[in-house]
């Protein structure tokens, strides 16, 4: 028996009815959320991407002009003035004792720095400003356990870290002889990394 005049079946619409169908919806609904979740992790790839292809170089205002005041007391009691080390290429880098990033990077620091003295009077000189709340005790003990008897100059204050813009560490910056910032590295650094940037700077501004 056929249906009576005027009336539908559910799902079914009547010529001219501006409702569309849930049939005819969800294919486009389907759609919209796959290209909307297709873009998102184009996005987050791309993204991922841009940080890997920086390697860790950021941007900063002291690139390329004179490095601010470092000057201050070692953990060793000694009195550091990085104006005093003009004439040679200085790296410096920011840790904190107690951060795992610059634990696992110390044994990369120690191999750069052995690396740099076999160079002579051409390497590279390290030193290192510990951040609050390290003190005289507690970098000491950190070097005295895991290697290094380079210069650790200690931010009391927290001074030094706002002159030069750190605010996590680790990170590091290669400056050039005439005192100028060539390189901020923010993050965990490898020896041959550091020792590449350092060459590259070298070979770049001819020093």
């Amino acid at each position: 028996m056929s249906d009576r005049a005027g009336e539908t079946r559910p799902g079914e619409t009547q010529p001219g009815d501006p409702r569309p169908t849930r049939r005819r919806v969800a294919p486009f609904v389907a759609l919209a959320i796959a290209v909307v979740l297709g873009g998102l992790l184009w996005v987050l790839a791309a993204s991922k991407a841009g940080v890997d292809d920086e390697q860790g170089l950021i941007d900063s205002p002291l690139l390329d002009r004179p490095a601010p005041t470092l000057r201050g007391t070692t953990a060793a009691g000694t009195s550091f003035d990085l104006s005093r080390r003009k004439g040679s290429w200085v790296v410096v880098n920011f840790f904190n004792s107690d951060c795992v990033p610059c634990k696992a990077e110390h044994p990369e620091l120690l191999t750069f720095v052995e690396q740099q003295s076999r160079l002579g009077a051409l390497g590279a000189e390290l030193y290192m400003v510990a951040q609050q709340p390290d003190t005289a005790t507690t970098v000491n003990a950190f070097l005295a356990e895991r290697g290094g008897d380079w210069p650790v100059v200690l931010d009391d204050d927290g001074t030094i870290s706002v002159a030069f813009g750190v605010a996590l560490v680790p990170e590091t910056f290669v400056i050039d002889p005439d005192g100028f910032v060539r390189v901020r590295w923010a993050g965990q650094i490898d020896a041959l990394t550091l020792a590449n940037l350092v060459q590259q700077a070298r070979t770049e501004y001819g020093q």
